[in-house]
């Protein structure tokens, strides 16, 4: 699937690139040039220069080049086919793809979409204009949320009443339906999914509007929060962030993103100067969210209460920081705040709390450590005691060693007894190394991820997978054994050693939370990444550059596009087709 190369063209060409990247940074006439302060990256004097007649930029401080279509992608953060397709709607040029049904779903998507932003705009008329919409504007007032700030945020309000949206949008019950705004009532009727709420348009990081949060008032009836359906064909609350359309620039630029619980949170962030803030959307973060947040910042604060939250976060807390190399950390909020009550009443602090956010597991110790009493001896022996459990759940060896001297400083006890404590605990309940020199069977690595799908769900990627997306030779070994024996105790058997090892190992992990898609698009991507150093090692020796360039060129790209990971598994059938494996029927 693409789209089709005369479109491309047409994009490229008629899109000004001056024009486009002024919107990010200051441009100035330099002779045939035009030069700026780099968007990618912090600096003091220019170095980013733009060529308008040729259509490129490059920079001499990062190294970052292109055209259009590579600036939004970096900007924004899309694929090729979203970059295109960001800058053909701004031009309004319309686009055909080379799959015809895919040309059909995506403009399915695009008139679903379109019906959302006329939702916005319906919701956020009534909140400031219309009578009904007066218990609301009021209600917001008292939380500081004045006009301006509905304004810059599209709240809007749905008015009491079966299907006002309805007989607005005047569409079908389907649309209502995959649009996640509506449906059809057992009496044949459509009405509208959200009623008597304030509602908080929930963009993807294009912009789009593609969902839902609505809450309602102190009198009204029903749950406090409602959030548009998963059943929606443009909503999947696993993957959206709020605010991360506003987020995503300061995020990219100081590389942290902070996450906290809702969307009057973001909003605090924001109206403290810190535009960096963006919520989950009703449930605890994802894979997929921790996996998104990675593509516009390695560094994530935690904006909300640690001691619950976190306590059964923990986990995949680490887990997370080892498979996307995130680093989390937690600001310190006070007892019984949150960032948007803390946003009117203490901004200073706010930004204080996040820029003295500490490491997620030394905020959990710091927290244990000062509900205990520390002036006696029995006092300090049950929090270090507790502080050790905690340190138990990390999985690095190194850091759990360090983490237990402080604690013995803290709390006036012997390091060598703290280790002997936790040696009778569970440590690591998280499955991935204990140090770098640690055998890679033991770490929870995209390969282990696919073996065990193997073993356990092979139906969903037995098709997917070839000897040849192994880059480990133990992990290869094992994957060619599961391949050719139905019996896994045969497996073993021809096996032996370290090979062995991960079989057995891997017949005891739980694969419940795996999401075959994302295993099979992050082993394209490191596959790709090898097959491209080893053409590119070619080269170096001496092949023919020009035979292997297109070659080269396919795998870099598909090494970017496959860290956001698309739809379903036929979107992977070029990357696939790419290394021998033929995917049919599926």
């Amino acid at each position: 699937m693409g789209i089709v190369d005369e479109d491309v063209k047409r994009v490229r060409d008629q899109t000004d690139i001056v024009q486009l990247i002024t919107q990010h940074t200051q441009l100035k006439k330099n002779g045939r040039q035009w030069m700026g302060l780099c968007p990618f990256h912090g600096e003091k004097s220019p170095s980013f220069s733009v060529n308008h007649e040729k259509g490129l930029y490059y920079c001499f401080g990062c190294q970052t080049s292109g055209d259009v279509i590579d600036f939004v992608r970096q900007m924004e953060h899309l694929d090729f086919a979203g970059s295109v397709e960001y800058l053909a709607s701004r031009a309004n040029i319309p686009l055909r793809y080379t799959d015809k049904n895919e040309t059909q779903k995506r403009g399915r998507r695009k008139e679903l979409l379109e019906s959302v932003q006329k939702a916005v705009d319906f919701y956020h008329d009534r909140l400031l204009r219309h009578p009904d919409g007066r218990a609301a504007r009021d209600y917001l007032r008292e939380r500081g949320y004045d006009s301006e700030v509905a304004r810059q945020f599209s709240l809007g309000w749905a008015p009491e009443g079966w299907d006002n949206l309805a007989k607005h949008l005047n569409i079908s019950a389907d649309d209502m339906q995959d649009a996640g705004l509506g449906g059809l009532s057992k009496r044949g009727t459509k009405y509208d999914f959200f009623r008597e709420r304030i509602v908080f348009p929930i963009f993807d990081e294009r912009g789009d509007a593609v969902g839902f949060g609505g809450r309602k008032l102190p009198d009204g009836e029903g749950p406090k929060y409602k959030n548009t359906s998963d059943a929606a064909k443009v909503y999947s609350k696993s993957r959206v962030l709020y605010g991360l359309n506003w987020a995503k620039t300061e995020a990219g630029k100081l590389d942290e993103i902070i996450v906290c619980e809702g969307y009057t949170d973001v909003i605090g962030f924001h109206l403290a100067g810190i535009e960096r803030a963006v919520a989950t959307c009703g449930t605890a973060m994802t894979p997929d969210h921790a996996r998104k947040l990675k593509l516009f910042a390695s560094r994530v604060v935690l904006a909300y209460d640690a001691d619950g939250a976190g306590q059964a976060a923990a986990e995949r807390v680490y887990a997370w920081e080892e498979e996307f190399g995130l680093q989390f950390a937690v600001a310190d909020l006070p007892e019984g705040s949150d960032p948007g009550d803390m946003a009117r009443n203490d901004p200073e602090g706010l930004r204080r709390a996040v820029e003295h956010a500490k490491p997620f597991l030394a905020f959990r110790i710091d927290r244990e450590l000062a509900r205990g009493d520390l002036s006696t001896v029995e006092g300090r022996a049950r929090a270090g005691e507790a502080a050790v459990g905690l340190v138990a759940e990390h999985p690095n060896a190194l850091v759990r060693d360090q983490y237990l001297v402080s604690i013995a400083d803290q709390c006036g006890l012997d390091a060598g007894q703290l280790r002997r404590r936790m040696e009778n605990k569970p440590v690591a309940k998280t499955p991935l190394a204990d140090s770098p020199v640690v055998s890679t069977t033991r770490q929870v690595t995209t390969e282990r991820q696919a073996l065990r799908l193997l073993m356990h769900r092979p139906s969903e990627v037995a098709a997917f997978l070839s000897p040849v997306l192994f880059a480990d030779p133990t992990m290869r070994l094992a994957y060619e054994a599961l391949a050719e024996y139905e019996d896994l105790h045969e497996a073993r058997a021809a096996l032996e050693g370290e090979a062995a090892d991960v079989l057995s190992q891997v017949a005891v992990d739980d694969a419940t939370d795996d999401d075959p898609l994302g295993v099979v698009c992050r082993l394209l991507a490191l596959a790709a990444v090898q097959a491209a150093v080893m053409l590119e090692g070619e080269v170096r020796r001496g092949a023919d550059m020009a035979s292997l360039l297109p070659d080269i060129t396919y795998l870099r790209r598909q090494a970017i596009e496959l860290r956001e990971v698309p739809n379903d598994m036929a979107d992977l059938a070029p990357a696939l087709q790419w290394f021998g494996i033929g995917v049919t029927g599926e």
